[in-house]
């Protein structure tokens, strides 16, 4: 079981306790690990938004959107060079994508658009045919449709009411995929699983797992945990890469992970793994407030006097210490600790503090991640 502690502003002394991710029998080996070399690939696109309600680019101040929009007209056979274009209903955008592995030609997916110039909003607009490219310069897909925003824009002369991001937007199926990504599955005989969390535990139960499932299936043992982070499977002949992996892919594993707290000093939120382990130590924490008050004092001259009036400056600097309290803290186990914590009565922001001295001097046994 993976108990877990966060703590928040809102709930100081919240503790959440999950199950491992599958239950009490553990988690299914497709859910926790990938096939090396079964991955999504990236693309990237520059391309024009049309039809805008005047929150399109200003082509003054966006030189490239008027070239883009002139080169366009080009190629549709209309004359604008050296004609000055002075269009608002028009963006230039970036167009990204995300190509899945072994997606085939034909194939419809979603497309990111994100404004490059200072268009105000892509509400209403549609892209203009753009295609997509990945790291090899090849164009794989071709994306071209209607832009949906979440966001909303809205100005007048004297307020300005803005609500999420209105200058990016998704095209659903709004990319068709033009080329096939090199690769398939028939005729490799050795397939490696990497581990979406490297731990060497969870490697080689995953190993054991496999040779017990394969031992009883194909009377062999086909499985070997390279590293913490890959195991390298040898696949029976008599079964294609497919449906070996969907038949092991539902073996289950008890997962373990390495002793670790996550902190985010941003939102203050300290997240605790149930193996994290505190040697006994005793500590006390105050809080120093310090007080800083400007009062600035006007003076006015004499009456039929030739001084001028004149603001002396009058500060108030206080500091208050507030007492705190003495705990003994033994992390025998999470529950004890979250009770020592506790105890003493801390903010999230104090509670980070605290774990980090507790690191430095060396009674923290766990890896400590500051975010």
């Amino acid at each position: 079981m993976t108990r877990l502690l966060t703590i928040t502003v809102a709930a100081l002394s919240l503790l959440l306790t999950a199950g491992a991710p599958g239950g009490p029998d553990g988690s299914r080996i497709k859910d926790i690990t990938t096939v090396q070399g079964v991955r999504d690939n990236q693309l990237i696109g520059y391309g024009l938004v049309i039809g805008l309600q005047g929150t399109g680019d200003t082509l003054r101040n966006a030189p490239f959107t008027e070239q883009a929009l002139k080169s366009m007209l080009d190629r549709m056979g209309v004359a604008v060079r050296g004609v000055p274009l002075r269009a608002q209903n028009v963006a230039a955008v970036t167009v990204t994508a995300t190509l899945p592995p072994f997606v085939g030609v034909g194939s419809r997916i979603d497309v990111a658009v994100s404004s490059i110039g200072d268009a105000t909003s892509l509400r209403g607009g549609t892209l203009v045919v753009t295609p997509l490219t990945g790291g090899d310069g090849q164009v794989y897909a071709v994306a071209q449709g209607q832009v949906q925003t979440s966001g909303v824009n809205v100005q007048g002369q004297a307020a300005t009411l803005t609500e999420g991001v209105a200058t990016a937007g998704r095209v659903p199926n709004g990319a068709l995929v033009e080329r096939k990504v090199p690769g398939t599955l028939v005729g490799i005989d050795k397939l490696v699983l990497e581990l979406n969390n490297p731990d060497y535990r969870t490697a080689a139960k995953i190993a054991d797992a496999i040779n017990a499932y394969t031992e009883r299936r194909w009377g062999s043992r086909i499985a070997a945990e390279r590293d913490l982070r890959t195991v390298v499977l040898n696949k029976p002949k008599s079964v294609g890469a497919t449906r070996f992996l969907a038949e092991i892919g539902q073996l289950t594993v008890e997962t373990d992970a390495p002793a670790r707290v996550v902190v985010d000093q941003a939102t203050g939120t300290v997240v605790i793994g149930a193996n994290v382990r505190v040697s006994t130590v005793a500590l006390a924490h105050g809080n120093l407030t310090l007080r800083v008050a400007e009062s600035p004092t006007v003076v006015q001259p004499d009456p039929f006097s030739y001084g001028v009036t004149a603001v002396e400056p009058n500060t108030f600097v206080s500091a208050e210490e507030a007492g705190g309290k003495i705990a003994i803290v033994d992390g025998t186990d999470l529950q004890t600790l979250v009770h020592g914590l506790n105890t003493i009565g801390l903010k999230p922001s104090d509670i980070i503090s605290i774990l980090q001295t507790i690191k430095t001097a060396g009674a923290l046994q766990a890896e400590l991640i500051v975010q």
